[in-house]
């Protein structure tokens, strides 16, 4: 037997359970935005806003490192777009968040329907049928948003983002779970059949 085959069950156990933490802290996220929607959809602003600003900086920082390949002038333009628009989100959070409001329901949309995707390539592995459950909860958010836009942005953006994480932790922790537990049982065989063969 080498290191490598010695190592897996371990590196399995520890993949399995960043698996299940991530997913914890999903579920943890989303009850908070559901608790304080405004709070989250104003948290939410600020940090497209300076993740765009971020992005806008390293734009520039990439268009001065390959000045000499021709795409200066296009990289400048695309880093100035999202500095430009993440300083309108900072300055304007209330405004801002109308606008993501409608970027949150095309991407949960968008979402929704990888879900399905993802869900039905998977179909044969444990726990796969929750992809389906969180495509359809993703798919019904999506359409929320789009009726109740913009007048109940300053809550929705919020809600529905919390609602979203808490299905998808949810939907990750189960499948976590039942691939956890197929591993287990699965490594239980193994070593009652190696037990039996000496």
């Amino acid at each position: 037997m080498n290191a490598t085959s010695m190592h897996a069950p371990f590196a399995l156990k520890i993949s399995a359970g960043w698996s299940i933490a991530l997913s914890a802290l999903m579920i943890v996220a989303g009850i908070l935005g559901i608790i304080l929607p405004p709070v989250a959809g104003l948290v939410a602003t600020i940090f497209f806003g300076w993740l765009f600003i971020f992005s806008g900086v390293a734009h520039f920082v990439f268009a001065w490192h390959t000045r000499a390949t021709g795409a200066l002038i296009w990289e400048l333009l695309v880093g100035a777009v999202y500095v430009v628009l993440g300083g309108y989100l900072l300055v304007n959070p209330l405004a801002g968040l109308v606008s993501l409001t409608l970027a949150l329901g095309i991407y949960l949309l968008a979402e929704g329907i990888l879900e399905f995707v993802m869900g039905f390539s998977l179909r044969g592995l444990p726990g796969s049928g929750w992809l389906f459950f969180d495509g359809l909860v993703t798919l019904i958010l999506a359409i929320l948003i789009w009726r109740t836009w913009p007048s109940n942005s300053i809550w929705v953006l919020g809600t529905l983002l919390g609602i979203s994480m808490l299905f998808s932790g949810v939907a990750r922790l189960m499948m976590s779970l039942a691939r956890h537990r197929a591993r287990t049982s699965g490594s239980r065989i193994q070593h009652a059949s190696a037990a039996d063969g000496r």
